[in-house]
C-alpha cells in the first residue's frame, strides 16, 4: 500500500508541476532537471537546500559567464566565449574547495539551464529560470516529508 501511495503522490505532483509550468509558460525541461537533482542530490531537505542553492548559483554564473563575453567581445573577438568559460569554470576548482559549493554537477545543471533558455539579460528573465526550481523544490520538501512518514 505505501508503493500505491507513493506512486499516487508522485502522479499527482508531477501532474501539477507539468500543469504549473505549461500555465506559466515555463520551459517543461527545467523542471524535469529539478527532479533529477533532487534524486541526484539527495531527498533531504538540507541536501535540496544545497543543491538548489548550486544550482541557482550556476544559472548566475552563466548570465556573469555571458556578460564578460559581451564586454570582451570588442578586444577579444571570437576568443570572448571560450575566455569567459576558462575564468568561470576554472573558478570552480577554487570555489568547491568550500564545504557549502563542492557540488559541481548542481553548478553545471545551472549552466545547463541557463544557456538551454538562451535569456535575453535582465533580472525579470534570470529570475524567470530560478521560480521554476524553486516551485520543484518546495513539491520535493513536501514528497520528502511524505516518504520520512512512510
Amino acid at each position: 500500500m505505501k508503493t500505491f501511495i507513493t506512486a499516487f503522490l508522485f502522479g499527482l505532483f508531477g501532474a501539477v508541476a507539468v500543469a504549473l509550468f505549461f500555465a506559466m509558460h515555463w520551459p517543461t525541461w527545467v523542471m524535469f532537471i529539478a527532479w533529477v537533482s533532487f534524486y541526484l542530490f539527495g531527498r533531504t531537505i538540507k541536501s535540496s537546500l544545497s543543491a538548489l542553492l548550486q544550482i541557482v548559483l550556476g544559472i548566475i554564473m552563466g548570465a556573469c559567464i555571458q556578460i564578460i563575453e559581451g564586454l570582451t567581445s570588442g578586444t577579444a573577438g571570437q576568443l570572448s566565449f571560450p575566455i569567459a568559460v576558462f575564468l568561470f569554470i576554472g573558478s570552480l576548482a577554487y570555489i568547491s574547495r568550500i564545504k557549502a559549493f563542492r557540488n559541481i554537477p548542481a553548478w553545471f545543471l545551472g549552466l545547463i539551464v541557463f544557456f538551454g533558455i538562451q535569456p535575453k539579460l535582465n533580472i525579470l528573465s534570470v529570475s524567470e529560470l530560478i521560480i521554476p526550481l524553486v516551485e520543484i523544490a518546495q513539491q520535493n520538501k513536501a514528497l520528502s516529508k511524505i516518504q520520512t512518514v512512510e
